[in-house]
């Protein structure tokens, strides 16, 4: 049985749909979107997906490597300098498909495969998501009190663990109560 081995082969012989992925990917990160039909786009996504990986790094083995799927070096020096320091942060899926409905001619699906814009900063996300926590906690307590039901929150007392004290160490304590009387002793005097 053939369950989910491989990949769509296009109706094309190899060499074809070797030359296929290639244009088609080089399309797609010079102008950063392409309309195709579905089929295509789901394996386009694939290479072009491995190649975003690839360019996270700036080095001149990944560089020979993706060299072998893409020909134009203007091409190629997009990919590494703009595109794949763009995802440097994500950890996979560069790429969205958006269906666009039947071609009139063939009734085949037809979409844009195009990469992600850039995102911002996941700090910010996180600080929103701090504050939407600390504002339902007290929500929470406002809903329980609604209901008629009472929650008291008590603290339990911290035990500090005792240590015992030399002699030298209560008369250092002592000595600084002492001029803290004395202060207040002076300044009541001259008021």
């Amino acid at each position: 049985m053939h369950n989910r081995k491989g990949f769509n082969r296009l109706g094309r012989k190899p060499s074809h749909r070797k030359a296929l992925h290639r244009n088609m990917v080089t399309s797609l990160i010079k102008h950063e979107r392409i309309e195709t039909t579905q089929a295509k786009a789901k394996e386009i996504r694939r290479t072009a997906e491995k190649l975003v990986t690839r360019a996270k790094v700036d080095s001149v083995h990944n560089r020979r490597i993706v060299a072998k799927t893409v020909y134009e070096k203007d091409v190629l020096n997009k990919l590494f300098t703009e595109v794949g320091p763009r995802f440097s942060e994500r950890p996979g899926g560069y790429t969205r498909i958006l269906k666009l409905g039947k071609r009139s001619g063939d009734a085949a699906s037809m979409v844009i495969l195009e990469f992600l814009p850039e995102e911002e900063k996941p700090a910010s996300r996180k600080k929103s998501v701090s504050k939407k926590k600390a504002a339902s906690k007290p929500a929470a307590a406002k809903k329980s009190a609604v209901k008629g039901e009472e929650t008291k929150v008590e603290e339990a007392p911290v035990k500090e663990p005792e240590v015992e004290e030399s002699p030298a160490e209560e008369a250092k304590k002592e000595e600084p109560e002492e001029k803290e009387a004395s202060k207040t002793e002076k300044e009541a005097t001259e008021e």
